[in-house]
């Protein structure tokens, strides 16, 4: 048997895990700024601010400015490709590793089913025990 998730879960896991990140201390990131970040920590390869664009069906200039607050954060960093000095290589950082580490936590944490209300766990044993 699998086991799917709903579209209904996923949505609520998704509005918790961002309403779980914009709550805490730390990076707080747009939308594009999240996509953009995703994509270049989930995605293998190397990424360029061209081919980033293209994926997201978004225009280079709002790229860069999403690179450019993810560089502020040291979330990425930019270096110029040495076998096309016209393109430019998204890398990723430790600083990075680690946000994306707790995004997976965060997403861990408000996915798990919560714990029934004790009024309820107090009936299913004396049930179970009869």
């Amino acid at each position: 048997m699998t086991s799917e998730i709903s579209t209904d879960n996923l949505i609520t896991i998704l509005r918790d895990t961002v309403v779980s990140l914009v709550r805490r201390d730390g990076v707080d990131l747009s939308a594009r700024q999240l996509a953009v970040f995703l994509t270049c920590y989930l995605d293998d390869g190397a990424h360029t601010v061209r081919g980033l664009a293209n994926q997201l069906n978004v225009s280079k200039p709002a790229i860069t400015r999403a690179l450019d607050r993810l560089a502020d954060l040291d979330l990425a960093r930019r270096k110029v490709d040495p076998a096309d000095r016209r393109s430019v290589l998204v890398q990723r950082t430790s600083k990075g590793n680690t946000f994306l580490r707790d995004i997976k936590t965060v997403m861990n944490e408000v996915s798990k089913p919560a714990p029934a209300p004790a009024a309820e766990r107090t009936t299913t044993r004396r049930r179970s025990a009869a």
